[in-house]
């Protein structure tokens, strides 16, 4: 625009006298349209989002935090949802082709591949307000001393007790605060001739089984990783803990956790590890039913009863290497994790969680709802995997181990030495 107005300035000739007013006119008329037309630019307020939340109330509660931020910036937010079945595939393939979004939801167990990937854009902690979050969300946010992703809210899981169940059998309808007061709980109830199961145990259920079986070896025995983080799988305690999970299967029944969810909202188990969302399911398909929910079952040691460790998992938020209005995303963030906006989101969303925003995430809302108030108490005991670029095949390593113990194939001991043994080589390869 400037350089054709320069050219129609040399037409006119050098009389600048005569043409001064015109000269000036037409400067100030390029130089308007050239601001209008970078004002108007629509990539210039535009980010895209791809994230997991593809259910039509949950993108109707992620649109009104979203329409709200584009609102107070004067921008536009282009969602895209995303499935855990494919969604990271379909990142990687963005990625690749140089079509990947400003801003990408990722799980706290995926942060670290991404991150390592090099295809995150790293963040300034000073402005993102790292110091906000519950202490154990901040670990997967880092990578090599960077910050890479933010975040924004967490989870854990409780046990479900039947209380209808539980008094049929004799007993008090109390939860179980000890494995072994489980395993004798358990053996009581199960009678899978009249269709009713003790324990619900996971089998072949791949990205869930782990998430058990963490529990009972973060609980019975210990980390995979030790204080010198060398792997230490195949402990003595870890066996222990195994064994147990095995010894419980046999007083219940083993399936996905979708059909143990279900069965137990018909009433058919007496003791259940889930998530939120069983909580809504309930509502939604046995609103009568006499259920309660409790911290995780601990174990007996010799300064009394150790609370057990729940798995803990949450969603983080990334922006892009490729992302063209990084500053633009990193307002986008810092929105959307702000504990006041992210609880709102929570109270529509029950299985989203807490935010992470440790001024929220024990919000009164939740004092109101018992079930839920008993997450949030699980929160004080729950811990997340390590944080490894490769814990997506640790974690497959982890349940094949667990499935050969669970069928009988293997001892607990040798599933989990091969395991050790095969997380071993692939950590050497990379």
């Amino acid at each position: 625009m400037i350089d054709e107005l320069l050219k129609l300035i040399t037409i006119i000739g050098d009389d600048m006298k005569l043409n001064k007013i015109l000269i000036i006119v037409l400067l100030g008329v390029g130089f308007a349209l050239l601001s209008c037309g970078e004002k108007s630019s629509p990539e210039s307020r535009t980010i895209k989002f791809w994230n997991f939340w593809s259910e039509p109330y949950q993108k109707l509660a992620l649109d009104t935090l979203i329409k709200e931020f584009e609102q107070k910036n004067d921008c536009k937010v282009e969602l895209t949802q995303l499935s855990w079945n494919d969604g990271k595939t379909k990142l990687f393939a963005a990625f690749n082709s140089n079509t990947a979004p400003d801003v990408l939801e990722l799980g706290s167990d995926w942060v670290a591949q991404f991150s390592d990937a090099g295809v995150l854009a790293s963040l300034p902690p000073d402005s993102m307000n790292i110091d906000n979050f519950i202490e154990f969300s901040k670990q997967p946010s880092y990578w090599k001393g960077k910050l890479f992703a933010i975040p924004w809210i967490v989870d854990t899981r409780v046990l479900f007790y039947n209380k209808d169940l539980l008094r049929m059998s004799g007993m008090p309808a109390i939860p179980p605060i000890t494995l072994d007061e489980v395993q004798f709980l358990a053996e009581r109830i199960n009678s899978p001739q009249e269709g009713v199961f003790g324990w619900g145990a996971n089998g072949s259920d791949p990205h869930r089984l782990y998430k058990k079986i963490m529990y009972f070896f973060w609980t019975m025995g210990n980390p995979i990783f030790n204080d010198q983080n060398r792997l230490d799988l195949n402990s003595e305690g870890n066996v222990k803990a195994l064994n147990k999970y095995v010894e419980l299967s046999r007083y219940g029944i083993i399936d996905s956790q979708r059909q143990l969810d279900a069965l137990f909202t018909r009433g058919r188990i007496a003791l259940l590890i889930s998530g939120g969302w069983l909580l809504e399911k309930i509502k939604n398909e046995n609103p009568d039913m006499d259920f309660g929910t409790a911290l995780v079952p601990g174990v007996n040691d010799l300064n009394g009863i150790r609370q057990g460790i729940s798995f803990a998992g949450g969603e983080y938020l990334a922006i892009s290497k490729q992302a063209k209005n990084k500053e633009l995303a990193k307002e986008f963030i810092r929105y959307m994790t702000k504990g006041e906006n992210a609880i709102r989101f929570c109270k529509k969303v029950i299985e989203a969680g807490f935010p992470a925003d440790k001024n929220n995430y024990n919000d009164p809302y939740y004092k109101s709802q018992p079930n839920r108030e008993t997450f949030a108490k699980q929160l004080e005991y729950a811990r997340m995997t390590p944080v490894l670029p490769e814990w997506l095949e640790i974690e497959a390593i982890i349940e094949q181990a667990a499935e050969a113990a669970l069928l009988g194939q293997e001892s607990s001991d040798v599933a989990l030495k091969k395991a050790h043994t095969a997380i071993r080589k692939l950590m050497m390869k990379k």
